[in-house]
């Protein structure tokens, strides 16, 4: 593929340079902030050779390139008369997103910010809640022994103290301390003022305080630390540096917590049982309606990342309801793609569609869309059509009985069905009859619709969907195009520390397994080497992500925590450049883990083969706690 002639069709069909306020690049797409998104040719774009796929977010508009985006982004500035200006300061291109970004945008940001790092904790929560609702159906748990109090309160736990949890996202999200945030959630929920603000009547310095209970709700701890970002900050800028550590949170905590309590938290908690009370008459009186609404859209709101608005309500429900009628339509939706893709493994012709269809179905129905729904789905079209339209006929169902679900879990697939159990057992086989509607009906209407297809083999779904959404600017070694015939490989440890399901990474792009599959490491020691021998395909400024190329040719990503480019460069020392040759054990980079996780960074690094188009799966070594050039993985061919 002629690079240089990409970078021409892309500059031109983003509106030429005129229309270009900022440029960079992370390690696989070409991040714009244009003066107007409109201008750009979205639809040649997508069809263009060599460009993966195209997304707005944030204000940005993002063109997905893979591997190759170094090479593509150099020859791009190269054919600009502001040269390398157009993307030098990764501070003015956020500069430039700022600046673009409607508030619509910036409130899906915050609020998929705030909740993708906990839902890990609410999920495993919900889970046990899950088990425990099984083993009590099954008559092997009483409820009322003690081993059944104990793994409720467990299950209970991480939803009674949402509101600390969530201070501590939402501050970190908004850029504010979390430990002063998760003392202004604890201060609320003491159990002295918890039982005060039960009696009634309650004053603080003559003001009277309205009672509201804030365990387990949603919205009254995100309105607090958001104006307790304000008030820090302020506080901050006029208390001299040597007064900070105790002026700052004790002049926070004292207006925040009063405040809160007299007016910030009933207002939000009225806004929390408003929404949940509304959702709840929604479906008692129009439930077929909005199932097939919801149903039928589920998926377009995931691609839009317009799906992390439902979650406070989704959180809100489940904590005031004790139920929720949204988890069903995503059980539904989800297991509509996977449906289409068998639909087209049923109809295809092509040997290499037939087996990308049926391994990325399986994934759909098991919670994890991504692969059948870009790879697949929207690649044909018509399929997309025929999971929208499965997602919709399940919503109905789920709709006229009224299913609901009983526990929040972190894939809406096959293995989240204790979910639905409840006393009614008749929940969690409408459920079930649901999900199977939902695979039934969008294979069939896939294969009556039928699709379009080259005769030629079709690529593996590695188009990403998303990926850590800071920019970095990278260096690069010049790639190889040619793709050799694969071979098994052996994927060494870079580092020291505890092997972690890819499903741990608090990130989408990695536990969705949507950039490569792979594993991750929780690192106990500061520093990443060679997993291979090979060469150093490419070079993250910031540090923080590190490309391979093994001699037989499986490219590899090393991403050392989860959105450290915002560090940009500070605690990472790299040890190579890029084009470096390498072999196993070579040290790669440098990074003092401690300082990273005061910073209020995970270090938890995903390593994976980023072109596993061309493997067939990935095997464990079986170890769960790792050295340096011990055996993590092998990468089959």
């Amino acid at each position: 593929m002629d690079k240089q002639q990409l970078s021409k069709d892309i500059l031109k069909l983003v509106g030429g340079e005129e229309n270009i306020d900022q440029v960079t690049h992370c390690m696989t797409r070409l991040r714009f902030n244009l003066n107007d998104n409109k201008i750009a040719d979205k639809a040649t774009l997508k069809n263009t050779p060599g460009v993966m796929g195209v997304m707005e977010n944030g204000g940005q508009f993002q063109v997905i390139i893979g591997n190759d985006v170094p090479v593509v982004y150099n020859a791009l500035v190269g054919n600009m008369s502001k040269g390398a200006n157009a993307g030098s300061s990764s501070a003015s291109a956020s500069t430039g997103e700022k600046k673009k970004r409607n508030p619509i945008s910036a409130l899906f940001d915050f609020i998929s910010g705030m909740f993708t790092p906990i839902l890990p904790a609410i999920t495993g929560a919900g889970m046990i809640k899950g088990i425990v609702a099984i083993l009590v159906a099954l008559g092997w748990l009483s409820d009322t022994s003690s081993t059944y109090i104990i793994l409720s309160a467990i299950g209970d736990g991480a939803f009674y103290f949402l509101p600390i949890i969530l201070a501590i996202s939402a501050a970190r999200k908004l850029g504010s301390n979390m430990y002063i945030a998760a003392a202004l959630a604890a201060g609320i929920m003491h159990p002295t003022i918890t039982a005060l603000l039960a009696e009634g009547d309650t004053t603080f310095a003559g003001i009277k305080v309205i009672a509201a209970s804030y365990s387990s709700t949603v919205i009254p701890i995100v309105l607090a630390v958001w104006i307790a970002s304000y008030v820090e900050k302020a506080v901050d800028r006029v208390v001299h540096a040597s007064l900070k550590l105790l002026i700052v949170p004790t002049v926070t905590l004292l207006i925040m917590v009063p405040l809160t309590l007299m007016t910030v938290g009933p207002l939000g908690t009225v806004l929390g049982n408003g929404l949940s009370g509304g959702i709840s008459w929604l479906f008692d009186n129009m439930s077929i309606f909005a199932s097939i609404l919801i149903g039928g859209t589920m998926s377009l709101l995931i691609i839009t990342g317009m799906h992390y608005a439902l979650l406070p309500i989704v959180v809100g429900s489940m904590t005031t309801l004790g139920y929720d009628f949204i988890i069903p339509l995503m059980f539904a939706a989800n297991l509509a793609q996977g449906g289409a893709a068998f639909g087209v493994g049923l109809r295809s012709k092509n040997a290499q569609t037939k087996s990308l269809a049926y391994s990325t179905g399986l994934t759909a129905v098991m919670g994890i869309t991504e692969p059948a729904m870009y790879g697949i789905n929207m690649k044909f079209k018509k399929p997309f059509i025929a999971a929208l339209s499965g997602g919709a006929i399940a919503g109905a169902f789920m709709g006229i009985f009224n299913v609901k679900s009983y526990v929040i879990t972190g894939l809406a697939g096959l293995p989240s069905i204790a979910a639905f159990i409840s006393p009614a057992v008749s929940t969690l086989i409408y459920a079930l009859i649901g999900g199977l509607i939902a695979i039934v009906a969008a294979a069939i209407i896939t294969y009556i619709l039928g699709f379009k297809e080259d005769n030629a083999p079709q690529p593996a779904a590695t188009t990403p969907a998303a990926e850590p959404a800071t920019p970095a600017t990278t260096t690069s070694a010049p790639v190889v195009t040619e793709e050799a015939k694969a071979q098994d490989e052996q994927i060494f440890s870079p580092m020291t520390g505890e092997v972690k399901p890819l499903s741990e990474v608090p990130d989408p792009a990695f536990s969705e397994e949507i950039m490569g599959k792979g594993f991750a490491i929780q690192p106990t020691e500061g520093r990443a080497v060679s997993p291979i021998n090979g060469t150093v395909f490419s070079l993250s400024k910031s540090g923080h992500a590190i490309g391979l190329v093994s001699d037989t040719g499986a490219e590899m990503l090393i991403h050392i925590g989860i959105d450290t480019v915002k560090l940009k460069g500070q605690f990472f020392s790299p040890k190579v450049q890029a084009g470096a040759k390498v072999s196993v054990g070579d040290v790669l980079m440098e990074f003092d883990r401690e300082e990273i996780e005061k910073a209020g960074y995970t270090t938890i690094t995903p390593v994976i083969i980023t072109n596993m188009h061309q493997y067939e799966s990935v095997e464990s070594a079986g170890r769960t706690t790792i050295k340096e050039k011990e055996l993590i993985y092998t990468v089959k061919a």
